[in-house]
């Protein structure tokens, strides 16, 4: 019995090797829920073109936004576990989507494995240019004083509900208003028809460019080195513990045989690593991800944390 039992573990370790060395032997497809032009489809162009020349075939992202990320969700996970359609996701769609549709009763890594990680984004507090607030303290002491509204671009993003978590660190309640189109968010932002948002460099460089919104603090514990200017949290007078950011990674259909993640892991590392990337990546203040998929996993359930406390004390659903 014991030789047999070996034969079979030294057939599943030849099979492994040999599925990670043929691997790809036909193009692999990139879904993604995120538009064309827009950061995330930016990066994820850059990394297909990096990876069809490493793997010497056709690597082919496929814009399916909408559907509040379902729409690229459901089609990825239709297809065959084999490695050849691979999913990108930002970290709300891991971790607070579960909690924002409770009742499609949906957990993300139910139903796909991580397996390479690409970026993190922080995000900043724009106002408009010639807002009152010159820090956060001006920004909590006026919504202590009197009603403020604050933009996102949804319900559920990350700049709704780091919103909310602002509001349970300093006991202040304002009033959100979502909006549809981000480039729209930022225009009204910098009129000041909304008193503040949180924005990320590339969806809110143009408007700043424009001279027409300041950034009064960036939520992270370090200052970001493209906007060296721009105060922490903790320095601009806010709340030390908030941190806004959003991490943006690559995931399989559940059942992709290991060696295969672990060849996917690998490459993409790579080419993060590559420095026409990073270069794209310093123009956006994307800090690059090298994690393993159990960081990644760490990282996700992490963050589904503090976002279901926030969406239970918040009501907020998108059933």
């Amino acid at each position: 019995m014991k030789p047999i039992l070996s034969l079979i573990a030294g057939l599943l370790v030849t099979t492994g090797a040999w599925a990670q060395a043929d691997y790809p032997s036909k193009p692999v497809t990139l879904v993604t829920p995120f538009a064309a032009g827009s950061g995330p489809d930016a990066v994820l162009r850059l990394v297909s073109d990096k990876l069809s020349r490493l793997w010497n075939q056709r690597v082919v992202v496929d814009n399916k936004p909408g559907g509040g990320g379902f729409i690229a969700i459901d089609q990825a996970k239709r297809a065959a576990p084999d490695g050849y359609t691979l999913l990108q996701l930002d970290s709300e769609h891991i971790a607070a989507l579960p909690h924002l549709y409770k009742s499609r009763n949906f957990v993300t890594l139910q139903h796909f494995d991580p397996v390479a990680s690409l970026f993190r984004t922080p995000f900043f507090v724009a106002v408009p240019t010639d807002s009152n607030w010159k820090n956060m303290s001006d920004l909590v002491a006026a919504a202590k004083a009197g009603p403020v509204s604050y933009g996102s671009w949804g319900v559920g993003s990350p700049g709704h509900l780091g919103a909310q978590q602002l509001e349970a660190l300093t006991g202040v309640q304002m009033q959100h208003i979502p909006y549809r189109e981000v480039s729209q968010l930022y225009a009204n932002v910098g009129a000041g028809e909304v008193p503040w948002a949180f924005a990320s460099i590339p969806s809110s460089q143009g408007i700043y460019k424009a001279g027409k919104l300041r950034y009064i603090a960036v939520a992270t514990t370090k200052r970001v080195p493209q906007m060296p200017d721009v105060p922490t949290m903790a320095e601009a007078g806010g709340p030390a513990g908030l941190e806004v950011n959003s991490f943006v990674s690559i995931l399989t259909p559940k059942g992709v045989a290991p060696a295969i993640q672990a060849k996917i892991n690998a490459d993409v590392a790579k080419v993060i690593a590559d420095p026409e990337i990073r270069a794209r990546f310093d123009t956006f203040a994307f800090e690059p991800l090298a994690w393993s998929p159990e960081e990644i996993r760490r990282q996700a359930e992490a963050k589904s944390k503090v976002y279901g406390e926030l969406v239970r004390r918040g009501n907020i659903s998108l059933d």
